[in-house]
């Protein structure tokens, strides 16, 4: 027995020491990619020294001599943060992923080869002017010296995740930060998927009752919709799903996760200050690291401050000195797809208005790891690429013999958005700001302004214009061979919607239909908002001016708008009824819900119960009211409408019929359907969370999921690489945390605001930004995380443009130099 036990303590002592071995020795490959933040280098292609000054929060201060030497100088510091985060975003819009992962991502390359964006981005550089062809040229230049500087001086290849993944890294282009602005496109567009979605619902439901499952904006007149049945034949109306799983990595998501964000700024009259003010905080999916980078920037135009992506030498949202902007996705009904008709005698050809034409086409190899090389063959129609069956689930609603193929504003070889946002982030004033974003095309965006004494919004980005005969007003795929179907023209730009200096001196945004237009210059039908934006109506109108706090207050709000207004519909004939009930019982733990929800006032705080109980029943009471009616096809509506649910409840053009369960004989009411949905409810919480709901904590389900995207599922690596906080807000306040509505956890905060903004141009020093992790993309650092905590309990850094504050508590500074100067 001593001997056995001898053996036993031998090995576990072994595995002991491995494992520490193995730990140091990670730690120690790992660590030879940390920056030390003060240091000088000797790069080529730049005319002068330039500072790269960490701020005590490691926000890079870059001076320099030119703009030229400025941009190369961001490029080194992105590179030096983020290189690994760089490199995955260009080879994502590459379609070469399956390089480093397999064949799990090759969906995901297969579909960028068809879109072929980073094809389009080639073409697009020489569309761009010369400053910004000379910006895109300093800054690849920037981010080659530092991946000199990683081959030279032994710097670990540059980023943790490089020794895991390994594979060479080529050297920057300017294409490559056009393309990832395309790439950004492609995440925040929804509406292919919405059409989809619309359509495989049309083939269950009426018409009646689709305006109440997918409804239009309240506020719109918009008119009845042809069937999809009857509108593209020989569809099956139960289609089964055709896309895969889906996969952290894929820039496609779908209509309610592609973008959101908040906006909006007071003018001179609604402003304590004397000046004006501005908020703003998109909203994208969250990440470790977060997808924004602050940076600020000495310009000869004037110095700018704010949040850049990685890879992308603009800082999209921010502040100059005399002027500040901040983005809100536009919604703009922006992509159309159509069902090709392939001629049945030659698989090569589909219809066009004129009779069969031949597909463009050409094959493209992608290498796959550990697996065989696959061989696509690329087509194109005139409406555009031709996608696979499983994108956006395409294949559910395509008839046998036909493709379909997708228009896209983005789709273009002159695509200028890059030299627009570059006189964007140069102008001085409002009007020099829309004059300059004349050029963008895409994604859509409401750019929200102000300078010291105005304020405005406007739409940019193309918008198609389409015939007023088209068959679904681009809301459903459609026949592409149909002249009236496909796009005419755009429409100018003078047309976008615009709002100057407005007279109620408040302009904002929350994704909420900004214009009520007929067809066809609508704009779009679906649009991000219908809640929060009466809350942030109510914060704004109940204060006759405003402060920076006052902003940062309706920021951080989360009062649900939705909840106040969608409980006493659904506990109408609940409150306060029912018998006595015994403690444990089931019409007990009903009662004590009831009596909790009954004294809230809606705030969507972590530390409360009621969030969890409210967000459980509503998610309980969608799936009772559309899994009968809808069978499988109810799993892709994973987070319940709030119009969807007051049409209900309210019985509007007698949708109160969802209620009643048509296989069963009896009739259900909506106070049946309520009360079953809370028990369910209830049931769920006690078997996930315990049964004593005065305990429950909405922060505990609500968790924000800054995950890695490549190394969050790493056994032991996924501690040290993801980042989980509590938080509050939920799907509808005005501080978003947008729920995954699906899985083991349907609460988790899968999408918010990375970056937040408040800027104040009485004493523009005083304004404050702040993202949702930290500045270095390298999980051992210290920076990897130091704004997240931050972030998570509302606060903030300054927004300062002074030179001496930014010097007075640095980090450190890296200086470049010229290598002559050596």
């Amino acid at each position: 027995m001593a001997r056995i036990f001898k053996w036993l303590l031998r090995i576990a002592t072994g595995a002991v020491v491995l494992f520490v071995a193995a730990t140091v020795l990670v730690w120690y490959f790992a660590s030879r990619s940390l920056l030390d933040y003060d240091g000088t280098y000797a790069v080529a292609g730049l005319d002068a020294p330039v500072d790269i000054v960490r701020d005590n929060a490691a926000v890079p201060h870059i001076f320099g001599a030119s703009d030229d030497d400025v941009f190369f100088a961001l490029g080194y510091a992105h590179a030096q943060d983020r290189l690994w985060q760089m490199t995955m975003l260009r080879r994502t819009v590459q379609g070469r992923l399956s390089e480093l992962f397999g064949t799990r991502t090759l969906p995901i390359d297969t579909l960028l080869r068809r879109l072929d964006l980073y094809g389009l981005a080639v073409s697009s550089v020489a569309a761009q002017d010369a400053p910004t062809t000379a910006m895109l040229t300093a800054y690849s230049a920037g981010v080659n010296a530092w991946l000199a500087e990683i081959n030279e001086g032994s710097r670990g290849r540059g980023a943790p995740e490089m020794w895991v993944f390994n594979a060479p890294i080529a050297p920057w282009q300017p294409a490559d930060s056009i393309a990832i602005l395309k790439l950004l496109a492609l995440q925040l567009s929804g509406q292919a998927s919405a059409e989809v979605l619309r359509a495989r619902t049309s083939l269950i439901v009426s018409p009646e009752r689709l305006a109440d499952i997918l409804p239009d904006d309240p506020t719109s007149g918009i008119a009845a919709l042809p069937e999809y049945a009857a509108l593209i034949g020989d569809v099956p109306r139960y289609a089964a799903n055709t896309r895969g799983p889906s996969d952290a990595l894929s820039p496609v998501k779908p209509f309610d996760l592609a973008g959101a964000s908040n906006a909006w700024a007071a003018g001179i009259t609604r402003s304590a200050t004397g000046s004006t003010l501005l908020a703003s905080d998109p909203h994208l999916g969250l990440t470790a690291p977060t997808v924004w980078y602050l940076a600020r920037l000495q310009l000869q135009s004037g110095d700018v401050i704010g949040a850049t992506v990685p890879g992308l030498p603009i800082v999209l949202s921010g502040r100059s000195a005399d002027l500040g902007w901040g983005i809100t996705s536009g919604y703009v009904d922006d992509q159309d797809l159509f069902i090709e008709e392939v001629n049945p005698d030659d698989p090569n050809q589909y219809r066009t208005p004129d009779g069969w034409a031949d597909f463009r086409s050409r094959n493209s190899i992608v290498t796959v790891k550990d697996a065989s090389a696959v061989t696509l063959t690329l087509r194109w129609t005139d409406n555009g690429p031709v996608l696979p069956p499983e994108v956006y689930d395409v294949g559910t609603v395509t008839p046998p013999g036909h493709v379909a193929s997708l228009s896209w504003t983005a789709l273009r070889g002159d695509d200028t958005s890059a030299s627009a946002a570059m006189g964007m982030m140069r102008s001085l004033t409002i009007e020099q700001a829309i004059a300059a974003a004349e050029g963008y095309i895409a994604p859509a965006q409401n750019l929200t302004l102000a300078d010291r004494t105005d304020i405005a919004m406007k739409t940019i980005g193309s918008i198609p214009l389409r015939d007023a005969a088209h068959q679904s007003m681009g809301r459903l795929p459609s026949y592409g061979y149909l002249p009236q179907n496909r796009w005419s023209a755009m429409t100018p730009y003078a047309d976008n919607p615009e709002f100057l200096a407005p007279e109620g001196g408040i302009v904002g945004n929350t994704n909420n239909k900004t214009v009520d237009r007929p067809f066809p210059n609508h704009v779009s039908f679906l649009w991000g908002d219908t809640q929060r934006i009466n809350r942030w109506r109510l914060l704004m109108q109940s204060r006759q001016v405003h402060t920076r706090d006052s902003f940062i207050e309706a920021q951080l709000d989360t009062v649900s708008f939705t909840a106040r207004a969608l409980l006493p519909l659904m506990g109408a004939d609940l409150w306060f009824t029912g018998d006595a009930a015994a403690d444990g019982t089931p019409e007990r733990r009903r009662q004590i819900a009831l009596t909790l929800l009954a004294n809230w006032n809606g705030e969507m705080n972590e530390h409360l119960p009621e969030p969890l109980i409210y967000a459980a029943w509503l998610r309980a009471l969608q799936d009772r009211l559309t899994r009968d009616e809808l069978g499988p096809l109810s799993a892709e509506f994973t987070r319940a409408d709030p119009v969807f649910v007051e049409r209900v409840f309210r019985d509007v053009d007698g949708a109160a019929v969802w209620c009643d369960v048509i296989q069963s004989a009896p009739v259900e009411t909506c106070t049946d359907i309520s009360r079953q949905a809370l028990d369910d409810a209830l049931i769920w919480i006690g078997e996930t969370y315990g049964t004593n709901l005065e305990t429950l904590r909405w922060g505990d389900a609500h968790q924000a999921t800054h995950d890695h995207p490549t190394l969050g599922t790493v056994p032991v690596l996924q501690w040290f690489v993801n980042i989980r906080q509590s938080t509050s807000g939920g799907d509808h306040t005005l501080m978003r945390g947008r729920t995954t509505g699906t899985g083991p956890d349907p609460f988790l905060n899968v999408h918010a605001a990375g970056y937040r903004g408040v800027y104040d141009f009485a004493d523009p020093d005083s304004s404050v930004f702040v993202t949702a992790t930290g500045q270095s993309g390298h999980f051992l650092s210290r920076y990897y995380d130091n704004l997240g905590e931050l972030w998570r309990r509302g606060e903030y850094i300054p927004m300062s443009l002074d030179p001496d504050l930014a010097r007075a508590a640095a980090l450190g500074t890296t200086r470049l130099q010229p290598t002559e100067a050596q």
